[in-house]
């Protein structure tokens, strides 16, 4: 008798063959858990003042980074907070991940050298988010570099072994595995070794998805062929990866923290000198400074907002960096956000809700030209190549009976 093949896993480099795909994968599902459609904010604690009033109990979470990170989650729920809560270690924005060690060691054990319970970076950094109160821990995977398929199977390997469903796999992955077929093919056969949820985050300097035409369409696959997976400390991508089926996303609340810059590499950025805060145009879907947007329209009708916390107000109003100017603008940008997840998580699982977000992105898209047109600057906003290229897939609906997922077009 001829069964479904298995998805492809990881094959090392020495060419040494791995095992078959656990029988059971295929069929595990993490769907109805405490994460389940969230869209988690990704912070770090300098900015939580920023955005913790506006965190909506029903759709929403915090996913807090850097140091204290663990102590400040444990205060939040002393303090009564009861949304979603986790802990990113982000041991892949200083260390890569091999085969060796996937979960590299960051602390010296010091007096508890060659004690297990210290000894090992995934079970410490794992007891410690627990301890905190979190919702779900988050494993301190390293950087995972292109084509480095034995530090991913490694990762991977060690997850399965554990069979634990409140354990969240963090494969901080380069772009670069979203390029060809068969990188695409390796890393859903390791992602699915993992029973319980697994956590995509990409790393590449600026717009990763915006590196090469194909890697959008292949995040796409990756989500549609693996149970669970989810997409941690984006951009706009999050909200494709959710219309797409991911179990769950986090959006990063400052530009580095939509992305991840490879360890040993400088930080790419543009070189425009921050003297305003990033604010989320909600017909353009995109980010501009305060400031731009005050001097483009300095001679046309000021952009308004109809947002929860704007409520009318103008967008030309954050034109400074002064904190409540930051403040203010951080509500926007989640309270914009939350109606895009409304938006999105309204229509119907699968093909609706694939529609419904390429709709929002093509009606973005087309709107620039009318905006610039309207304030008489051509070219003063333009659509970045990844909000461009969502705008560009079209999904298909599934035949009725067909078992095969939604697949897509290039309009």
């Amino acid at each position: 008798m001829t069964g479904t093949p298995s998805p492809d896993v990881p094959r090392p480099r020495n060419g040494a063959q791995t095992g078959p795909l656990d029988k059971n994968v295929r069929s595990t599902l993490t769907r109805g858990g405490p994460l389940d459609g969230r869209l988690l904010l990704h912070v770090s604690l300098s900015r939580l003042w920023q955005v913790r009033d506006h965190i909506d109990d029903g759709r929403g979470g915090l996913v807090l980074c850097g140091d204290g990170a663990a102590g400040k989650a444990k205060e939040l729920r002393r303090e009564g907070f009861t949304a979603p809560l986790l802990v990113d270690p982000e041991v892949y924005t200083s260390h890569v991940a091999t085969a060796e060690a996937p979960f590299p060691q960051t602390e010296d054990a010091g007096l508890f050298f060659g004690d297990p319970q210290f000894d090992d970076p995934l079970r410490v950094s794992v007891d410690r988010q627990r301890a905190a109160g979190v919702t779900a821990a988050i494993t301190p995977t390293g950087y995972i570099q292109a084509e480095d398929s034995e530090a991913l199977l490694a990762a991977a390997r060690r997850v399965e072994a554990l069979d634990d469903p409140a354990l969240v796999f963090a494969a901080p992955v380069d772009v670069a595995w979203l390029h060809e077929d068969d990188s695409v093919r390796q890393l859903i056969g390791a992602l699915n070794l993992a029973k319980g949820p697994k956590a995509l985050m990409l790393g590449g300097q600026m717009d990763p998805l915006g590196r090469f035409p194909q890697a959008v369409g292949n995040l796409r696959r990756v989500l549609a062929s693996v149970p669970g997976a989810a997409l941690m400390r984006s951009d706009l991508a999050v909200f494709g990866a959710l219309a797409h089926g991911a179990s769950f996303g986090s959006y990063g609340t400052t530009g580095s923290l939509r992305h991840i810059v490879p360890p040993g590499q400088p930080t790419q950025s543009s070189r425009a000198i921050m003297r305003s805060p990033h604010v989320l145009v909600p017909e353009l879907m995109g980010f501009f400074l305060g400031a731009k947007i005050a001097k483009a329209f300095a001679a046309a009708d000021r952009p308004r907002c109809n947002c929860a916390f704007c409520d009318g107000a103008g967008l030309d109003r954050f034109t400074s960096m002064l904190g409540e100017h930051q403040r203010q603008a951080a509500a926007h940008n989640v309270e914009t956000m939350g109606s895009w997840l409304r938006a999105v998580m309204a229509a119907p699982a699968g093909y609706g809700r694939q529609l419904r977000w390429h709709e929002m992105c093509r009606g973005a898209v087309e709107h620039y030209p009318v905006l610039n047109a309207s304030i008489d600057q051509k070219g003063a906003f333009k659509a970045d190549a990844q909000l461009r290229r969502w705008a560009a897939l079209v999904p298909e609906a599934v035949p009725a009976g067909s078992k095969a997922t939604a697949g897509q077009r290039t309009r």
